[in-house]
């Protein structure tokens, strides 16, 4: 059974050794998800929505950061199983959609390897493929989240991907970046996310995410930064990083 931990009074973490889930308690009894693990997890996010107390219909909502699939990857069988939206980038839709190839990243010489040895363990972990998943809710750059438990502001952050969005909740200074931030195993330290299509303008989302002032930060990769994430993230080098 994955460790199901709370972040908040309304979030929880449920980690995944590739690309992490994040529960949120709506304010109508329900629960969105940020993001959805690689395909296949289906079954296991499902499981920790009911021991959270969760029937599958009270899943409302599923909020994708980009279309990678360690992030939409189990969100077609989710929403066959509950019937929830998805809300994702305007510009990353149709990705998400399947109607236009996703752009390749260019990969740094740090980053070939890395991105090598996850495809193959992916592979030989016998990962179902990546099926296409209707967008409900096209977002973008300030909108705000229906039904959430406090105010949600949707950042368009270009450069992971084309259309990749994060959610920063001022109220409580958390942030869901997306894959623009990764963090160490302890949560002590925080990098530019790798396997960018645009580094300069990945490396500038970055940037501009850290200068929001979030206190946590619930990355995909690494350990939620949690308490101090405004010192960890003022410390980063993302220009650096991954070269």
């Amino acid at each position: 059974m994955d460790t199901l931990t709370r972040i908040t009074r309304t979030v929880w973490h449920l980690p995944f050794p590739v690309g992490h889930v994040y529960f949120v308690a709506l304010s109508d009894e329900g629960y969105a998800v940020v993001d959805t693990g690689v395909p296949g997890s289906a079954p296991a996010v499902l499981d920790a929505l009911a021991r959270l107390g969760g029937r599958p219909d009270q899943l409302r909502q599923i909020v994708l950061t980009h279309c990678h699939l360690d992030h939409m990857g189990a969100a077609a069988d989710l929403v066959a199983a509950t019937g929830a939206r998805v809300l994702a980038g305007a510009l990353e839709a149709p990705y998400i959609r399947g109607t236009a190839p996703a752009p390749e990243p260019e990969l740094t010489p740090a980053e070939r390897p890395l991105h090598e040895g996850i495809m193959a363990g992916l592979t030989a972990a016998g990962t179902p493929p990546l099926r296409p998943v209707e967008v409900d809710v096209e977002l973008h750059d300030g909108d705000t989240l229906d039904d959430w438990p406090e105010p949600v502001q949707v950042l368009h952050v270009p450069g992971h991907t084309p259309g990749g969005i994060a959610l920063h909740l001022p109220a409580s200074r958390l942030l869901f970046p997306g894959d623009l931030i990764g963090a160490d195993p302890e949560g002590r330290r925080a990098v530019l996310g790798p396997i960018n299509v645009d580094r300069a303008a990945a490396v500038a989302s970055f940037r501009r995410l850290a200068a929001l002032g979030a206190d946590t930060v619930c990355v995909p990769h690494g350990a939620p930064l949690r308490g101090g994430a405004r010192e960890i993230l003022a410390a980063a080098t993302p220009e650096t990083d991954w070269q």
